[in-house]
């Protein structure tokens, strides 16, 4: 009898349900690759991670917002909650997103080096011969005028947490800032109007989500809302 009765029980049975699902995010010109740490880490620790990859130079930031998102979302499977971790323009497609919609099982989201309200060396050199080309049109958008995607973009509403970095192996760009950066992004330049917390550390801007230290962080914010002081 139990022959029979247990296969019918897996037959009938409801997929599972993961209690918690990351959504990790590259930023420009990169790949999912970049995140592999992040997301081989978060698995040991038991998070169920979408590391999505996508085509950051083939589109608009709005476009590529309103593509990748739902599709990340969709790789999830059914789940409790959503985060997002992202790493530099990958924020900005969250910010787009959440702008007009929130999932019901949204969660948190970690930004890395974010150029919330844009980048000066966008300024200088978006019209330089090749920018285009290498950075895509999304690279162009994002400057630190009024009328760039991160500064109409507005306040967040959701619970974010902001990892900024203080080094730079760019000295080349160093006049472009005021004050401390990670070679691409200021550090003010992260910050957002109705995050929830703010940390800068010692990484760069090109290497931050192959950190420990960020990781730890990253974890800290998703699992407590808060980073460790």
């Amino acid at each position: 009898m139990n022959r029979i009765f247990f296969p019918l029980l897996l037959l009938f049975a409801q997929p599972a349900v993961a209690a918690e699902c990351v959504v990790l995010l590259h930023g420009l010109a990169r790949t999912s690759l970049s995140m592999e740490f992040m997301a081989t880490r978060l698995k040991i620790d038991g998070f169920t991670v979408v590391n999505k990859n996508y085509p950051s130079t083939s589109a608009t930031v709005q476009e590529l917002a309103a593509e990748v998102i739902p599709e990340a979302i969709s790789e999830c499977g059914p789940t409790d909650r959503i985060d997002f971790v992202t790493h530099s323009m990958g924020g900005l497609l969250v910010r787009q997103y959440l702008k007009d919609n929130h999932p019901e099982n949204l969660g948190r989201v970690v930004m890395m080096g974010p150029p919330n309200k844009g980048s000066p060396i966008v300024d200088e050199f978006k019209d330089v011969p090749g920018f285009e080309f290498w950075n895509g049109i999304a690279g162009t958008q994002l400057g630190t005028g009024p009328e760039s995607v991160p500064n109409t973009l507005g306040a967040v509403d959701f619970p974010l947490g902001v990892i900024a970095g203080t080094r730079s192996l760019v000295p080349l760009f160093a006049d472009d800032f005021n004050g401390p950066n990670d070679g691409k992004v200021s550090v003010e330049s992260t910050k957002v109007e109705g995050m929830s917390d703010h940390i800068t550390l010692p990484v760069t801007h090109t290497f931050m989500m192959n950190s420990g230290e960020v990781y730890d962080q990253v974890v800290a914010f998703l699992r407590n809302g808060r980073f460790n002081r």
